[in-house]
């Protein structure tokens, strides 16, 4: 497990096999086991708002590290996705209609929550017509309006390719933009289908390209069969986007229907990662094994702040 992962050039996968993974998990995997009182609070406000978290719908291993800070991601849209990515834990099928509340519903509960630093994301709607950017938008426009204090980061679906309805977001102004690409070109049929490698870089492109103040960001996960260099191409192709933050974290199979994890990264692996992403240019780069993408989101949103101050 511990091998030194291949190096620009090499084939090799890198550190344990299929095999291997299917033995216990290693001890740098552990997860936090949720505190009835934070947990409870937290999902007795997300009830009592017909609000969702992805928190609890992804299966997140830092749910109760968060939530006993204070803090959750929001999950728009509904809790059932258009679309069927074999490494997520959020349910798919038929949609319910839409919430016009659910903006409302949501300063509410961050209002309720003394946030400093809210995190929107949503399940892929390819049935609407703007694939839910508009609703995006008035929920951004709402917390900035009536939380100025507090900042708005969203993690966005691909909305489709459908660029007018990006820029609804776009000129909603949240203070950071994200959009995953959660795993490297050759893999992307496998995990992600009904996504674009190429469609999910133009997005980046267009949002570092828009001219607005908000940070670009972006994430992957290691795990699924990759091999070392193609994670440093991914790294590559995202600094050419523009992209200011990455994100890399395990992948962590929610159960039998979806991928199985190929490999465990070590946490030396994860830092050397994190070393190459710096290298490369990224302002801040959040690597290691359970780091997800919202993981530590106000902190870097803050990290931000102070590079573009004035000295």
């Amino acid at each position: 497990m511990n091998e030194k992962p291949s190096k620009p050039g090499e084939s090799r996968p890198g550190a344990g096999d299929r095999e291997g993974c299917k033995a216990s998990k290693p001890p740098w995997i552990r997860v936090r086991l949720p505190s009835s009182e934070s947990v409870g609070r937290v999902k007795a406000l997300m009830r009592s708002k017909s609000l969702h978290t992805v928190c609890e719908e992804a299966r997140c291993p830092n749910m109760a590290e968060c939530w006993s800070s204070g803090t959750a991601t929001f999950l728009i849209l509904g809790d059932l996705c258009t679309r069927n990515c074999r490494f997520c834990a959020v349910s798919s099928g038929v949609p319910r209609p839409l919430d016009p509340e659910e903006p409302n519903k949501i300063l509410q509960a961050v209002r309720a929550m003394e946030l400093n630093h809210v995190v929107l994301t949503s399940v892929t709607r390819d049935d609407l017509p703007d694939g839910g950017a508009s609703v995006f938008s008035r929920a951004i426009k709402t917390l900035r309006r009536e939380m100025p204090q507090c900042s708005v980061e969203v993690l966005i679906p691909d909305f489709g390719g459908h660029w007018k309805a990006l820029e609804k977001v776009f000129a909603a102004r949240p203070h950071v933009l994200a959009h995953n690409m959660e795993t490297v070109a050759r893999l992307y049929e496998k995990v992600r289908p009904g996504a674009k490698y190429g469609r999910s870089l133009e997005l980046l492109r267009r949002a570092s390209s828009w001219g607005g103040d908000f940070a670009v960001k972006s994430g992957i996960m290691v795990g699924l069969g990759e091999r070392w260099e193609e994670i440093l191409q991914v790294m590559d192709d995202l600094g050419r986007a523009g992209c200011q933050i990455l994100t890399v974290g395990q992948y962590l199979s929610p159960g039998g229907e979806h991928l199985p994890v190929e490999r465990f990264y070590s946490p030396e692996q994860f830092e050397e990662l994190r070393t190459a992403g710096l290298d490369k240019g990224f302002l801040w780069v959040e690597s290691g094994p359970l780091v997800r993408s919202s993981y530590h989101a106000e902190e870097q949103r803050r990290h931000l702040v102070r590079m573009n101050s004035p000295r």
